[in-house]
């Protein structure tokens, strides 16, 4: 096996430097010119100079080094991502002025938004140019922290006659802050419903643009003016809507077919699915103890001792058939 050394960063430690600095702290200390096999661990302080002679390289104790060496990678990261903030702020104006020339909405256009303040313009654009309605999904834990912010986006709509469609998740129905944000906009053409399971946050601005988030990043959302997809996700928000409960301005109260409430046949549905107990309180907007508060109610409704058995349990129920 080679080893040869070849220059390399701080942040690896080559094969020739690995065995001579394993000889050096097995023998203590090392001749100067040993370090001529694997000059880099001079450089990654793992070999210093021995103050009493200075022929004489003593290694540095692994536990001493590890930690420094890995405090000048953090560093390292810090410093790219203090850069990458600043080159996406320095594009931040261009692509702005990108928008601003784009071509009219009738054309296809996708463009991936990176970063909240990318998103909070681009929709801000789309509000203000926005006179008859915008169709919304607000879903998890994250939506009441932007309601404040939002409202001064939806208020601009419906202070200028448009109307105002958001759909929720049923647990939202007995949130304070929800409640609050309906009665800020009660005087406008606002309407709220609910649904056990709803799609990732969603706005759709005239039936022309669309803002569609990433399950996967919370920085990233992609602006569609294509109007073939803008079509289809319209129609998608219509079945929803037509299947939705009613939440405001009349609040109508959630079915519960055979006893079991809309929160227990919504948690029943992804406990079948094999969702873990922080994926359904995520999916579901609420604690995860409160999420296995929950399970153990349903559990112990359908005599259940064990997780397997309750999914058993839940399919024999018919608990998650649909309603005729």
């Amino acid at each position: 096996m080679s080893t040869t050394h070849h220059p390399h960063g701080i942040d690896e430690l080559c094969e020739p430097g690995a065995a001579l600095y394993a000889r050096a702290l097995r023998a203590g200390r090392l001749p100067h010119a040993a370090v001529e096999s694997a000059p880099c661990l001079l450089d990654m302080g793992l070999l210093q100079p021995d103050v009493a002679d200075a022929g004489l390289l003593l290694p540095t104790p692994p536990a001493v080094a590890l930690p420094r060496l890995l405090h000048t990678i953090e560093e390292d990261v810090t410093l790219r991502r203090q850069k990458e903030a600043a080159l996406a702020e320095a594009f931040s104006p261009l692509l702005a002025l990108d928008a601003d020339h784009r071509a009219p909405a009738g054309d296809s256009s996708i463009t991936a938004l990176k970063g909240l303040e990318s998103l909070r313009k681009a929709a801000s654009r789309a509000a203000a140019e926005t006179r008859e309605e915008v169709l919304a999904i607000r879903r998890g834990k994250r939506y009441a922290e932007s309601l404040d912010e939002r409202r001064g986006i939806d208020v601009g709509v419906l202070k200028r006659g448009g109307r105002l469609r958001t759909l929720y998740q049923h647990t939202s129905r007995h949130s304070p802050v929800v409640s609050a944000h309906f009665e800020r906009l009660g005087a406008y053409d606002f309407q709220a419903r609910s649904l056990d399971h709803i799609p990732e946050r969603l706005a759709i601005f005239d039936r022309k643009v669309a803002f569609v988030p990433s399950a996967e990043d919370p920085d990233l959302a992609v602006e569609v003016r294509h109007p073939t997809l803008v079509s289809y996700l319209v129609s998608m928000y219509q079945e929803l809507w037509r299947s939705a409960v009613p939440l405001f301005p009349r609040k109508a109260h959630l079915p519960a077919p055979e006893g079991f409430t809309a929160r227990q046949r919504a948690i029943a549905r992804l406990l079948v699915e094999g969702q873990t107990d922080a994926r359904i309180a995520e999916r579901l907007g609420m604690n995860v103890r409160t999420c296995r508060t929950h399970i153990g109610n349903l559990a112990t409704t359908l005599g259940s001792s064990n997780r397997a058995q309750l999914g058993y349990l839940i399919g024999k129920s018919g608990m998650l058939d649909d309603p005729e």
